[in-house]
């Protein structure tokens, strides 16, 4: 996609809610683009991350689908069902359940973890190119600072 040159005085005056919502949902659809090509959707992949011990879960026990919502809640999207993605990692044998609800990651969740996670430098790498890192600092510094004026 060809970027029109745009005047500083011309991007700044253009509405912030638009460019964020719209980056938002082109990275998001990226990343899940990417991750589905590897073999997970981004909820299997945040499932198997909450219920790593050697990544986002701080102990290893298992969590029942309430707790890994609650864990999740911040970047959850409407459409993601934990219930139904942890039930296709079940019967491919990333995931058990026991008993009382609570899901656990096996040897195989393991693996396929550590198989995405290895591709995530090169998924943000494509998403960065062309950005140096002092911009992508200030662009982060100046949307906290519209975060904190607006109440977030």
């Amino acid at each position: 996609m060809a970027t029109q040159q745009v005047s500083d005085d011309d991007l700044a005056a253009q509405p912030v809610g638009y460019w964020t919502g719209m980056a938002y949902e082109s990275i998001i659809a990226f990343i899940r683009a990417r991750q589905a090509e590897l073999g997970l959707t981004q909820p299997q992949f945040w499932l198997l991350r909450h219920l790593s011990k050697n990544d986002l879960s701080s102990d290893g026990h298992g969590m029942t689908i309430p707790e890994l919502e609650q864990a999740m809640k911040s970047y959850l999207r409407r459409e993601d069902d934990l219930e139904a993605e942890a039930k296709l990692l079940l019967e491919r044998g990333c995931l058990t359940r026991d008993g009382e609800g609570r899901w656990w990651i096996t040897d195989s969740g393991e693996e396929a973890r550590v198989h995405l996670k290895q591709h995530a430098p090169a998924i943000r790498a494509r998403i960065h190119e062309g950005i140096d890192d002092a911009d992508y600092a200030t662009t982060v510094r100046v949307l906290q600072q519209m975060i904190h004026n607006t109440g977030g």
